[in-house]
């Protein structure tokens, strides 16, 4: 065959590649990710100072606290897991990067063969000499020991936007593994307060036991004196046994938030070093929320979404790409001999090779339109995704906002009602032993006292917890 068959030849395949791939779909319309947000908070607020760029060492003072997130940052198995995901990825770009790199290994290798006399290739060797006089060995070995290379030719960017894609998702699982930071720090310092607050509750109820067990006394020794019932002595017995009972309750819930705390720093169960006096005169640090947009940059599920999301567009790219030839290329040098010393004989025992070749697909191509519908519409679910992501931590921080403020009124007025019901309780004492009150009065208002003290400490919880929240909608907490 003539060099202007082997061009005439080549020509008709490209013209055949070409005619198939005019039949490749058009890329599927795919709108595109909605990035508008409102510019403003219902607070009205333009100031663009906010909280989520303060460090979490910096935004929680207690050094109990925060020791304990330090240990859960290193101990949380969900987080170690989550950073085992984020080596795969990493691994996966190494992967991604030697496909369009070429290949080249060595091979070496010894064979034997014997052929039929009757045979072609028998024939063949019966009246051909290796060398004048020098016929070929039967059975016949060979020996060799070279280099082989393969590469694809990347003319479509399939394996480069591969690259790209696995270089996208790997830093989407570090947004991802920094928003499991947030929920982690957010988890830890929530049952941290509990823990506090119900160390608070605990200590009013004993407060106000041996409160009631003074009234207890009295009333029985207004009893002996004829001044009150045994009912009323009965009544008063029933709230000290039913605050007792509270007592153990609140215990029990004391050690299962230590567990939580300790099974969030990876750890079996101990006591949680912490202090509880100063809890309800502790100041509830000033949010500042910034501007909507910079959840955008804050955020790391949305910093994550968006990754994934440029992911599925070269995905896309990709699935499109299978639809055109890939040009390949094959080299190999090397020793051959049929005999080992004969093979540093060169260039007798020198061999080569090098093979170009295109390859499209023509038959059963349904596969591959499937695979390119299938990224498409994944590239739309993720922009859904993006999406729900944007609003959702919007709305996230709307609802924190009202929460911050309304729990900051509520609070204010917990503290008046506190400072009535304390009061109220002496008064009402006072005129019992005057038989100018009855005893259902005191219990009444000591009953309400408890209530109101147990109300406060919870509002006060719920006051830093509302603040933790508001900080992890904002963005903060990984850093």
């Amino acid at each position: 065959m003539n060099n202007k068959t082997i061009k005439h030849l080549f020509v008709v395949s490209i013209m055949i590649v070409l005619l198939l791939q005019s039949c490749v779909p058009t890329q599927i319309a795919i709108r595109e990710e909605n990035k508008t947000i409102s510019e403003t908070y219902s607070n009205n607020s333009n100031d663009t100072l906010n909280t989520a760029v303060v460090k979490w060492k910096d935004f929680f003072s207690d050094q109990n606290l925060t020791n304990l997130i330090d240990l859960a940052l290193a101990n949380n198995q969900e987080l170690n897991m989550m950073l085992q995901q984020i080596n795969m990825a990493e691994n996966e770009i190494k992967a991604k990067k030697g496909d369009y790199l070429p290949y080249v290994g060595i091979y070496a290798g010894a064979e034997v063969d014997k052929v039929g006399e009757f045979t072609r290739n028998g024939a063949v060797e019966q009246h051909l000499d290796i060398r004048e006089h020098e016929e070929f060995p039967e059975p016949l070995t060979n020996f060799s020991a070279g280099l082989s290379a393969s590469w694809e030719l990347d003319i479509w960017k399939k394996l480069r936007n591969g690259k790209k894609s696995a270089v996208l998702e790997y830093l989407a699982t570090i947004q991802g593994k920094n928003f499991m930071v947030t929920q982690l720090v957010s988890e830890i310092a929530s049952a941290y307060y509990e823990l506090i607050a119900l160390d608070n509750q605990l200590t009013i109820v004993k407060q106000n036991l041996d409160l009631q067990q003074s009234a207890l006394k009295m009333v029985k020794l207004q009893k002996e004196a004829a001044r009150a019932t045994q009912l009323a002595v009965r009544r008063f017995e029933a709230e000290v046994f039913k605050n007792k009972s509270n007592k153990y309750q609140i215990q029990q819930k004391i050690v299962e938030t230590e567990n939580l705390i300790n099974f969030l720093v990876g750890r079996y169960p101990q006591t949680v070093i912490r202090h509880s006096d100063d809890f309800i005169t502790k100041e509830v640090d000033v949010m500042h929320s910034g501007v909507p947009s910079q959840l955008l940059a804050n955020r790391p599920d949305i910093r994550q979404a968006e990754l994934e999301l440029s992911a599925s567009k070269l995905n896309v790219n990709i699935a499109k790409a299978n639809f055109y030839p890939s040009i390949g290329i094959k080299a190999g040098v090397g020793l051959e001999a049929f005999k080992p010393k004969f093979l540093t004989s060169t260039p007798e025992s020198l061999a080569y090779s090098l093979i170009g070749d295109i390859i499209a697909p023509l038959i059963n191509r349904n596969a591959i339109k499937a695979e390119y519908k299938t990224a498409s519409n994944k590239q739309l679910q993720i922009i859904y995704e993006y999406e729900k992501t944007i609003l959702n931590a919007f709305i996230e921080v709307e609802n924190q906002l009202s929460n911050v403020e309304n729990l900051n009124k509520s609070y204010l007025l917990k503290t008046q009602q506190v400072e009535a019901l304390t009061e109220a309780i002496e008064l009402s004492i006072r005129l019992f032993k005057s038989a100018r009150a009855e005893y259902t009065e005191v219990l009444l208002t000591q009953r309400e006292a408890l209530d109101s003290k147990i109300e406060i400490i919870e509002t006060k919880r719920d006051q830093l917890l509302a603040n933790v929240k508001l900080y992890q909608a904002l963005g903060g907490g990984w850093n």
